[in-house]
């Protein structure tokens, strides 16, 4: 009997630790934004400024924890973020002013850096060569359904318990995590005496991995291409999911319905990245982008039109688009710059997708507090998409000549 290959049980940690860090980290707290907009007396921009401010020092500092994870490994790494997402979640439920959260939020931002998107980029690439795209969208498909769970469990939560008792079962969930890091999460299939799925060649623990250097790889257009298409479709995603809960609640929806609006959303974006995922294993990836970043506008425009009898249109298209979206940047990036500098290259590039996703919750806050809709910010939503199908046309993929040919598109 053929043996199972261990990087499907990798792709399974990724997913896990995706599903909890980003789940909890952002759309898992937005069912609570009603309670704590009522008990603290804030603005929709103060409120979401918090994100902002967990995008950019995030983006900041993913760099750092990239070259350190190619330096290090990406173990110690996630278990550090674990143990962080922890307590971050225990003190949240403490907080009594806007600083304090915005402290927290801090915390959470080096949470993401640690043990967030580009670490499980990086470690599911170790271990793939053939069907990376499959491994990378089970993977990415963690965010989704964190972003779908926490929702739905927070919308339970937060009536018989409120928000702050809720926010201490959350932490739960990062302590579960931390024992799967340690427990099962392996840096490379040389350290198993195995090679990369699809690799040709033996084993060769230590052997140095393929692709360009660092400094040569920002230099191209290529890097910069991407991440404005990462930064634009993240303000996107970021904007409009962290403000659907309260965009539902001011249409009339009851807590309950609204929470399962966000989840359904969610859902969909799981659909996205497994289905978009699989489907980059067979076709040019490029062209897969653009099929995701039409759905995605085609379902911004739909919820632009503030008429509620398109919302759920807007969940299905948007969703799936955004979960094939969030796994093809991945995949492309390391097309083009393959495994040598990946974790400064992505965390690089992060810095970009960070602003963007920063950006997102807190403008879109923001010009609610100033127009009293949201038809303004979600039209921009719609047109910041079409911009990145149009840069996204222009985008060309050159594999580095020492990355594996089953990386190739």
């Amino acid at each position: 009997m053929k043996r199972y290959f261990y990087g499907w049980v990798i792709a399974g940690c990724a997913f896990f630790t995706l599903l909890v860090t980003n789940g909890l980290t952002f759309a898992g707290i937005t069912v609570f934004d009603e309670s704590m907009l009522r008990e603290f007396g804030w603005s929709r921009g103060t409120l979401k400024f918090r994100d902002l401010l967990t995008m950019g020092l995030a983006g900041l500092l993913s760099p750092l924890a990239g070259a350190i994870a190619d330096k290090y490994g990406v173990k110690r790494l996630m278990a550090f973020g674990a143990a962080t997402l922890v307590a971050a979640l225990l003190l949240y439920g403490q907080v009594g002013s806007a600083l304090q959260m915005y402290l927290v939020h801090v915390m959470f931002a080096v949470v993401l850096a640690s043990c967030g998107i580009v670490m499980a980029v990086i470690l599911v690439s170790r271990w793939f060569v053939a069907k990376r795209g499959t491994a990378t969208g089970i993977a990415m498909v963690g965010t989704s359904m964190g972003g779908a769970l926490f929702p739905a469990l927070g919308g339970m939560l937060v009536g018989p318990f409120g928000w702050r008792s809720s926010l201490m079962v959350y932490a739960i969930f990062p302590a579960v995590l931390l024992a799967v890091i340690l427990l099962l999460v392996r840096e490379r299939p040389g350290d198993m005496g195995l090679k990369p799925l699809g690799a040709d060649g033996p084993a060769r623990p230590g052997a140095p991995p393929a692709g360009l250097d660092y400094r040569d790889a920002i230099r191209t257009r290529t890097f910069w291409l991407i991440a404005a298409a990462g930064s634009m479709t993240f303000y996107a995603i970021l904007g409009i999911s962290s403000h659907v809960f309260l965009y539902l609640r001011g249409q009339g929806f009851d807590v309950q319905t609204a929470a399962r609006g966000l989840s359904w959303m969610f859902l969909m974006g799981l659909t996205g990245k497994f289905l978009f995922g699989y489907l980059a294993d067979l076709f040019d990836h490029k062209r897969v982008l653009l099929v995701n970043l039409g759905l995605m506008f085609a379902g911004s425009l739909a919820l632009a039109s503030m008429n509620t009898d398109l919302f759920w249109p807007f969940v299905i298209l948007f969703g799936l688009g955004w979960g094939g979206i969030y796994t093809l940047l991945q995949l492309l990036t390391m097309d083009a710059f393959g495994l040598k500098a990946a974790g400064r290259v992505l965390g690089t590039r992060t810095v970009v997708d960070a602003l963007g996703g920063g950006l997102g919750p807190w403008v879109t806050g923001w010009l609610f507090d100033r127009t009293g809709s949201y038809q303004v910010p979600f039209l921009l939503v719609s047109g910041l998409i079409l911009l990145t199908l149009l840069i996204s046309t222009i985008l060309r993929i050159h594999p580095p000549a020492s990355e594996p040919a089953g990386t190739r598109v």
